[in-house]
């Protein structure tokens, strides 16, 4: 009998050591503005990639500025219409990008605040679903023309834009002083040129940039490629010094959760829903086991957000807190619109992250080249 006693003691104990509601202390919380809505748009990457650059704005100034997503998105369409129409169809045309989209268009078409461009027009939410199948349905005609086109795309496309989102603008008045967008980006203090993109494949070479072969990355953007570990470091390293990243990652799988506000890979599948709720072991995650999922399409391009800082558990496992898009006050979301991801979530599901350059080690810096 006593045996029994014993035995069903060691058995609940073990059963209560793995049925721990989550306990999370903050460890790094970077600045950073509200989380806000994207709404019924396919526009994370310039949410996301705006948020990290309003964090970054008050890292080095100490500014508050919320900034347009959707003056970024008004820049980036035309250049997609043209891409896609100019390949004939040949290529990707969606609502989606990817985080140094939101840099290039910084660099070419310069920066503005939230009060001088909403792109809303007769909405209080955003949504581009009519927006973009009008798109859609114009850009296929004149790209999959059997006969010779004209060049109308441009200002009929153009016209479409500015009633679904407003006229682009050139100049506005911001906190009593006037300003273009590149003289607002000036003020802002941010250098595009300081941002680089880095990511892991293990089948691509170490320390060099190359375009990865992605729906979303219509620019062909290329990113330097580092080893799955130092991937990882480099991630740590910019967070505890001080710099925020733009994450660009799956959220497909049942264990990222907006509305529990966790992300997780289980290490037995079996595990899935108990840890929405409650710690349990994760998988270790290899270079060889991410490449896979990649290729499988297991790991795919999804959802573009904002790394802030780092939380633990009270077991020490440590979590990403990343800034995400759907809003703060709803059922859909927990953790007040922010997403705990666990190392073992990054490891395989990160794509790429965007970060200062000044973010990075010193010893990485030098194997890429970087000054």
């Amino acid at each position: 009998m006593k045996k029994t006693i014993l035995s069903l003691s060691i058995i609940f104990a073990t059963m209560s050591s793995y049925a721990q509601k989550y306990e999370f202390q903050t460890l790094i919380d970077l600045d950073a503005t509200p989380v806000v809505s994207q709404g019924k748009t396919g526009t994370c990457w310039s949410f996301s990639t705006s948020s990290f650059l309003e964090s970054e704005i008050m890292r080095k100034t100490n500014k508050h500025i919320d900034l347009s997503e959707m003056y970024t998105v008004r820049n980036i369409y035309p250049e997609k219409i043209e891409n896609y129409i100019l390949r004939q169809g040949k290529t990707q045309f969606g609502q989606g990008g990817l985080a140094h989209d939101v840099i290039n268009s910084i660099r070419t078409y310069g920066l503005v605040p939230i009060e001088a461009y909403s792109g809303l027009v007769g909405k209080e939410t955003y949504d581009h679903s009519e927006l973009f199948k009008v798109l859609k349905g114009i850009i296929e005609a004149y790209a999959k023309s059997d006969s010779p086109i004209s060049s109308n795309w441009k200002e009929i496309t153009e016209n479409v834009l500015d009633m679904y989102m407003g006229k682009n603008i050139n100049e506005f008045t911001y906190q009593g002083k006037k300003y273009t967008p590149e003289s607002f980006l000036k003020m802002t203090t941010l250098n595009p040129d300081d941002y680089v993109t880095i990511t892991s494949f293990q089948n691509k070479k170490e320390y060099s940039a190359f375009i990865l072969n992605i729906p979303d990355n219509f620019s062909n953007g290329s990113m330097y490629n580092l080893p799955l570990d130092e991937y990882i470091t480099n991630i740590d390293n910019a967070l505890k010094n001080g710099y925020s990243l733009s994450l660009d990652c799956d959220v497909s799988e049942k264990t990222f959760s907006g509305k529990y506000g966790v992300a997780f890979i289980a290490d037995n599948n079996a595990d899935n829903e108990k840890g929405l709720t409650e710690i349990i072991p994760e998988k270790v995650i290899s270079p060889e086991y991410r490449l896979q999922e990649f290729y499988n399409f297991n790991t795919q391009d999804d959802h573009l957000m904002h790394i802030v800082g780092k939380v633990k558990d009270q077991n020490g496992n440590f979590y990403y807190k990343v800034k995400n898009s759907w809003g703060a006050n709803s059922d859909r979301v927990g953790n007040d619109g922010y997403i705990y991801m666990s190392i073992s979530y990054m490891r395989l599901k990160s794509i790429s992250v965007l970060l200062h350059k000044d973010g990075l080690q010193k010893s990485t810096r030098e194997k890429l080249g970087i000054k």
